[in-house]
């Protein structure tokens, strides 16, 4: 269930003047100029405490009521067995992070993004010094069709790449704050996180959310992939990676709610850009996973990257489609090196405050 915000109607209006009659005086800064712009004053004293929950970056939460669900899926080697899961209730953000609500916390904090950081030396000693310029991956499709099993053939490394460049140099944010922020590494999601009084979701938090009272769906939104007939996700169209058709009506990332929320008033739970969730990865935390509240393991362990810290991303991207990366089938799992980021990858938050009506 959504939880509004609830909005002062204008103070011009004979019921609201009524309520604060007796609070302030007509010739004070409560009553309107003109009685026209409510004055704050005014709507401190008329506020109502059972409006949503908001952070300091002022996005409106849901309220995800605890419950037990079937979590992982059979489709892939690190998502089973499958197992019963219980969590406790929290709140989660409506949508993703997006550029504009990060900016704020740069403007607030001055913080600095892990792609924007210069790189130490000592952590590359056989990179050349004029190599080590601060930068992040960016999709970039070849020419022509190539094999699948290699994926540097569409990422590439862009110095100057990151969260107010998207695509690189020569790119900026103008005009697109509502879209999701990228080139996000867990660092800068974790700060953003304290800054607002929330946290990231462990990856149970996060698949209960995303379905939303449907356990056995193949899809989060269902068992078609497209419905009706219809794209109901930003996900890739076409002979991957060469030809993004944009049926969907973007080619890659949306603004945040161009799609339809989940039965829950979650937005882009699936595809846009995937999202760093708390747990450390494992492919094997299945097979021991806690049966309430699990919050991954104490350490990470990718058997293709040993001795690479890493951590569970959720809800793949504008990249993923039948032919890669099909990490939109509901229970999937993504992983990610800690320190890197992409311009399909970002987040979204979670709070433990109160249940709405439970003072």
């Amino acid at each position: 269930m959504i939880i509004n915000l609830v909005w002062l109607a204008a103070c011009n209006q004979p019921r609201q003047e009524a309520q604060t009659a007796d609070v302030f005086d007509a010739d004070s800064m409560a009553t309107c100029v003109s009685h026209g712009i409510p004055s704050r004053a005014a709507a401190i004293a008329e506020s109502e405490s059972k409006h949503a929950f908001l952070g300091a970056d002022d996005a409106h939460m849901v309220y995800i009521q605890g419950g037990t669900f079937r979590m992982g899926t059979t489709d892939f080697a690190d998502t089973h067995p499958l197992h019963e899961v219980t969590v406790d209730g929290f709140w989660m953000d409506e949508h993703e992070v997006t550029i504009a609500q990060f900016a704020r916390f740069v403007t607030a904090t001055g913080y600095q993004t892990v792609a924007e950081r210069p790189l130490d030396p000592k952590d590359f000693p056989n990179v050349p010094l004029d190599a080590l310029q601060p930068g992040s991956a960016v999709f970039a499709p070849p020419n022509q069709a190539v094999n699948l099993n290699n994926h540097l053939q569409w990422w590439r490394y862009v110095v100057g790449a990151n969260w107010r460049h998207p695509e690189g140099p020569g790119s900026d944010i103008q005009g697109r704050g509502n879209e999701p922020v990228v080139h996000i590494a867990y660092e800068d999601a974790a700060a953003f996180a304290k800054w607002a009084g929330k946290r990231l979701p462990t990856e149970a938090e996060w698949e209960y959310a995303a379905r939303a009272g449907h356990s056995d769906t193949k899809y989060y939104w269902g068992n078609e992939l497209k419905p009706q007939g219809q794209w109901t996700a930003n996900v890739y169209q076409g002979n991957f990676p060469v030809e993004d058709r944009g049926e969907d009506g973007y080619k890659g990332a949306a603004p945040v709610k161009s799609y339809p929320a989940n039965a829950w008033g979650l937005y882009d739970m699936d595809g846009n850009v995937w999202e760093w969730c708390a747990d450390y990865y494992r492919p094997d935390y299945y097979e021991n996973s806690p049966a309430r509240n699990p919050k991954g393991p104490a350490d990470s362990f990718d058997p293709t990257e040993p001795g690479t810290v890493k951590r569970v991303q959720r809800g793949g991207s504008f990249l993923c489609n039948e032919q890669y990366c099909e990490r939109y089938i509901a229970g999937s799992r993504g992983k990610g090196e800690i320190s890197s980021g992409s311009n399909n990858l970002g987040f979204r938050c979670v709070s433990d405050q109160p249940a709405p009506g439970s003072d």
